[in-house]
């Protein structure tokens, strides 16, 4: 079997949950009950970047705000998959309609609802604040936790490992 830093090489897709995952997990309600989420500005550019550069990049979560999906908009992600009470569900489906193995995806969650989903993929990640169950799993555990770059982390190590960082493209934002 590969090492996780071999199999950077046969990544297409990106899947991430994203409580936890881009976000610290912390959720602040406003007066009107719409919950606030904090993201990361560099995992926003690598985000963009990847899907400028042809990834796939999918966004499965049971949460919902209409935030994440005005976020995941602005950074040209277009398979956003919020309320999702079966992820694995959610993960066959996307894999059949773009006709993926599991090698070439990597999957990035933090919590048990991730942990049947990650189990579907060959590259199963995770941010260092992830709970012990998800580590247990995880191929990688990011340095950087939920939130706080680890969607860059990965992102980054995929696009060294296939030559695609720092590379002309890279310095601007479209």
């Amino acid at each position: 079997m590969k090492n996780y830093k071999e199999q950077l090489k046969d990544i297409t897709t990106f899947v991430f949950d994203y409580d936890g995952v881009m976000t610290s997990g912390d959720v602040l309600v406003d007066a009107n009950g719409v919950p606030l989420r904090s993201t990361n500005v560099k995992d926003g550019f690598a985000l963009q970047l990847a899907a400028r550069l042809g990834y796939n990049i999918a966004i499965i979560t049971g949460g919902y705000s209409v935030s994440i999906e005005k976020r995941m908009e602005m950074l040209g992600i277009k398979d956003v998959f919020v309320r999702s009470a079966s992820k694995v569900a959610v993960l066959q489906k996307y894999m059949e309609t773009k006709n993926l193995k599991p090698e070439e995806i990597i999957y990035m969650g933090d919590d048990l609802p991730d942990y049947p989903v990650m189990k579907m993929v060959g590259l199963p990640v995770c941010p260092a604040d992830a709970v012990s169950e998800i580590k247990d799993i995880s191929l990688y555990i990011s340095h950087l936790g939920g939130g706080k770059g680890a969607v860059r982390d990965i992102i980054e190590q995929v696009l060294k490992a296939q030559d695609k960082w720092m590379k002309d493209f890279t310095f601007y934002v479209w």
